[in-house]
């Protein structure tokens, strides 16, 4: 079992700091988050609470992704680095295709494109982008991304994009993996089809099973059951050590720790709670 720190919310210094201390304590890769603002108010219509209210506000920060992805990849030498999840319709696959693979060349392939469809029209519509389209936009821009990443000429002629032969650099030596998240039958029908993993938005034990059901029945009619794929889930109860290693067994390939509501304590009140982790969770699962 692999283990990434889900931490969201943060300041931009503090990310830098946890990175190191995530190294330190062994985990797999840091994931943050990923909105480019906060609208004053927004339409109850998330898809992880029972109200339907997001849990967010505009006095939580999210900074810019590939900055800070940089900054923590400069600080560690193993962290895998992604975001859960970055809103990949809202954004221009092009720059994306260079700033991910020119993340990649500098912490020398531990970038991790973690994306989704997004779930906040407000933010579609400062953006300009139509809401209703952005799954069909999001398998675009992933089709666009890997193309770019292959390195040289290329050209693409979409329904949302449409360009002659150009080339970015630096390209990686391969195209940043993908991680596609949402816990949405179709989100998870696009993960078995795009990407090479899924990452789960919190889900109780019970949960898991189901969900790795459907993504190897997706990925069998596909064509895709022998390709590597990671299965990255928040799951609710980490310390159920056997049921765990029954569904990493069967596919689930890590689990992931997060702050909870404790976003702002102290940094070493947060390193605590990460000591506490290494010792209580991961060291049942040490070869």
């Amino acid at each position: 079992m692999k283990f990434w720190l889900i931490a969201p919310w943060l300041p931009a210094e503090e990310m830098i700091e946890l990175a190191r201390m995530a190294e330190e304590f062994g985990f797999e890769g840091m994931m943050g988050a990923d909105h480019g603002f906060v609208p004053e108010t927004m339409a109850a219509e998330y898809l992880y609470t029972d109200d339907g209210r997001p849990p967010i506000h505009g006095g939580l920060p999210y900074p810019e992704v590939f900055t800070t992805l940089t900054a923590m990849a400069m600080a560690t030498e193993h962290l895998k680095l992604s975001r859960a999840v970055y809103v990949l319709p809202l954004r221009n696959p092009i720059e994306v295709a260079k700033a991910s693979g020119t993340l990649a060349r500098i912490s020398r392939g531990r970038a991790v494109l973690g994306v989704g469809a997004g779930w906040m029209k407000e933010e579609f519509d400062v953006y300009g982008v139509e809401f209703k389209t952005r799954g069909r936009r999001m398998d675009e821009c992933i089709e666009v991304i890997r193309k770019l990443q292959e390195g040289g000429y290329v050209e693409h002629h979409g329904e949302f994009f449409d360009f002659p032969p150009l080339a970015i650099g630096p390209a990686p030596d391969a195209p940043v993996p993908v991680y596609i998240g949402g816990d949405s039958k179709l989100a998870l029908r696009r993960a078995a089809r795009l990407g090479d993993g899924w990452i789960g938005a919190g889900n109780d034990i019970d949960e898991v099973q189901g969900i790795l059901d459907q993504l190897n029945a997706f990925r069998t009619e596909y064509g895709r059951a022998n390709e590597p794929f990671e299965v990255v889930c928040p799951v609710m109860q980490v310390n159920e050590t056997d049921r765990l290693k029954q569904l990493e067994a069967k596919g689930l390939s890590s689990i992931c720790f997060g702050f909870a509501d404790n976003y702002e304590l102290p940094l070493e009140q947060k390193r605590g709670l990460l000591q506490w982790f290494a010792d209580n969770v991961m060291a049942n699962f040490a070869s």
